[in-house]
């Protein structure tokens, strides 16, 4: 099962679509169309089930990008049959929530989605997306037209919307880590936003009536304070939701399934409970996909013995085949082609092998513990100043005791996490021996002093339930999804993101601070509630280092560094007055250079586009 690719376009009037087709399907297969004066709708979908469903009687016509969870409680709300419940697509459901609830369907909804829906008596266009962006959604006004799609070359390909940078993301993208929910790459292309609907009146000559509406329809700071429970009432909870958001994530799956298997408590606790599943419904566990380099059969390193070893303790608990990655210069080359003003797979380089050895192992759906760090597994982070703030001084104290360290030392990290959390943060990096954090810019200067890239918010986040809130709405989340959804979809293969269930976030935002951070313990929740399922050496495993897998994807690079700079030389590349070309010299120059700034060189060298031909430009 894949995720669909759809498309609509409000106001096409006879405007070709061909150009659209060949964008949304990529492979060259078929799209399934639909049209009429005002609306054209296209979609595609690998499995044979088509992402279009149209309703005569009610004049309504959806197209969706959609995986709906907790179906029977939706079609009890629905007076779906128990005899339509097996057969009835998730767009169908959609657009029956959307029948009877207009406007508000997308709160009844649970699951990932980005939908369009075609009122015609109302002559409106309804859109939406899921509360956490799983399913991208883009958009764009221009040349007397609305249009949408979950990929930006298929918005660009509609006849009349521009394809001129946005000069901002430009800079905010070579400049730092910043990133957007709204806007693209391309002035004229935007994201409606996670948790975000939109809507779009025709007028009567099938063209936009005014600028597209947005409204907002899931709120986590609206999630209801949990009353006081014991540590054994959470954890039954708190496994009970994990396990329920695993298993409807292999809902509809016929065939192999993968899980991402870094070792890390996240990754882990995703694969061994669809592993459980999966034994409970009598199929073989998921193939485990690690970006660590495959060894042959050879030791690994001191430094890299450990990383290995956790991957190792997964797999074994539960049969899991284990494939490793093997990135290559030239798989780097390729990844390179990519045009990285679109979303795609340089949101991660490692994940190139890990889709490549899926594609080829016939695995449809790949299980991603993503997103776990910011609410589920959070470490606490806050909750010590929120303690100092507040007033609640004798239970600092008593934290600053449980930590067995001298109370300067403690109470001076509280203080730094108040008064300068981006130092704190870069001491405990380099107390991790992780790289050097900080980060060195290769944009050009000229361009840099006549553009202003995109800032973050200077506001001060203090407790857990800030801190998790604020991290759920950053783009970055939605980022790695998006470049997912782009690159698996060449591939045929849908991402699902079980730590990213609404209703798993809703439960854990209501938690007391308490259930996250416990002594000297950070993660708390998910520790306690998976230390009956994990290898003890995973659960209770506390540094997020991984050595193997930077130093591998590093090494690749740098080996590719050469042929990187004879493509420079030999065909110069459109968009280096973006880029500081001497800099990015250096660093291409002397791969301890590289290293020290990997992530910005491979920004700019993604984003330089630099080794398409002249006639491909």
């Amino acid at each position: 099962m894949a995720a669909a690719a759809i498309l609509g376009v409000l106001g096409a009037g006879k405007a070709s679509l061909e150009e659209s087709q060949r964008a949304l399907a990529g492979d060259g297969s078929a799209c399934v169309e639909w049209a009429n004066d005002d609306v054209a709708f296209m979609g595609k979908r690998d499995d044979g089930e088509s992402p279009l469903h149209i309703a005569n009687d009610a004049g309504m016509v959806a197209v969706a990008d959609a995986r709906i969870d907790d179906r029977d409680a939706l079609c009890d709300s629905l007076g779906v049959s128990l005899a339509e419940r097996t057969e009835i697509a998730d767009v169908e459901l959609i657009l029956r929530a959307f029948a009877k609830w207009g406007a508000d369907c997308p709160r009844h909804l649970l699951g990932d989605y980005a939908f369009c829906i075609w009122d015609g008596a109302k002559r409106v266009l309804f859109c939406a997306r899921d509360h956490i962006g799983a399913r991208p959604l883009y958009y764009a006004v221009a040349n007397g037209r609305f249009v949408l799609a979950s990929a930006v070359e298929a918005v660009l390909s509609v006849p009349g919307v521009p394809d001129a940078l946005d000069e901002t993301m430009v800079a905010t993208h070579l400049g730092s880590m910043m990133v957007s929910d709204t806007r693209t790459f391309f002035r004229a292309v935007c994201k409606l936003p996670p948790g975000h609907a939109l809507t779009v009146e025709a007028g009567r000559s099938g063209e936009p009536a005014g600028r597209p509406r947005l409204k907002r329809h899931w709120f986590p700071e609206h999630a209801p304070l949990s009353p006081p429970a014991s540590d054994d009432a959470v954890r039954e909870q708190c496994l009970e939701l994990l396990q329920r958001s695993v298993r409807e994530r292999l809902r509809g799956v016929p065939g192999s399934v993968g899980a991402h298997v870094s070792g890390g408590l996240d990754s882990s606790s995703v694969a061994v409970l669809a592993a459980q599943e999966l034994r409970n419904q009598g199929r073989p566990p998921p193939v485990a996909f690690t970006w660590l380099p495959d060894l042959e059969g050879a030791p690994p390193q001191p430094a890299h013995a450990e990383e290995y070893a956790l991957v190792h303790a997964v797999s074994a608990q539960e049969g899991m085949q284990t494939c490793y990655g093997a990135l290559t210069p030239e798989i780097v080359l390729a990844l390179l082609q990519l045009d990285g003003a679109l979303p795609n797979v340089l949101v991660h380089v490692n994940e190139e092998i890990t889709q490549r050895q899926a594609q080829a192992s016939g695995v449809r759906v790949l299980l991603s513990g993503w997103g776990g760090d910011e609410c589920v597994s959070f470490s606490g982070r806050g909750h010590w100043p929120w303690l100092l703030l507040s007033g609640r001084w004798r239970k600092l104290a008593a934290e600053c005791r449980a930590q067995d360290s001298p109370a300067w030392r403690f109470l001076g990290g509280v203080g730094l996490e108040l008064i300068a959390p981006s130092l704190l943060k870069r001491l405990r990096w380099l107390r991790e021996g992780r790289r050097n954090p900080k980060r060195r810019f290769i944009v050009n200067p000229e361009f840099a002093r006549r553009t202003k890239p995109l800032t973050a918010s200077s506001q001060r986040m203090i407790g857990v339930r800030s801190i998790q809130m604020a991290l759920l709405r950053t783009g970055l989340l939605a980022e790695r999804m998006e470049g997912w959804a782009a690159s698996g979809g060449r591939r045929g293969i849908e991402y699902r993101y079980p730590l990213l269930d609404r209703r798993l976030l809703e439960f854990a935002l209501g938690l007391p601070p308490e259930q996250f951070i416990r002594g000297k313990e950070r993660r708390w929740l998910m520790r306690n509630a998976l230390r009956a399922v994990l290898p003890p050496e995973v659960c209770w495993h506390r540094s997020k280092r991984d050595p193997a897998r930077s130093d591998a994807m590093a090494d690749a690079v740098c080996a590719a560094l050469p042929d990187i700079q004879a493509q420079l030389a030999a065909r110069p590349p459109r968009r280096a007055k973006y880029v500081d070309m001497p800099t990015l010299g250096k660093c291409l120059a002397d791969p301890t250079e590289f290293r020290a700034r990997p992530g910005p060189v491979l920004r700019a060298l993604g984003f330089l586009d630099f080794v398409r031909a002249p006639e491909e430009r």
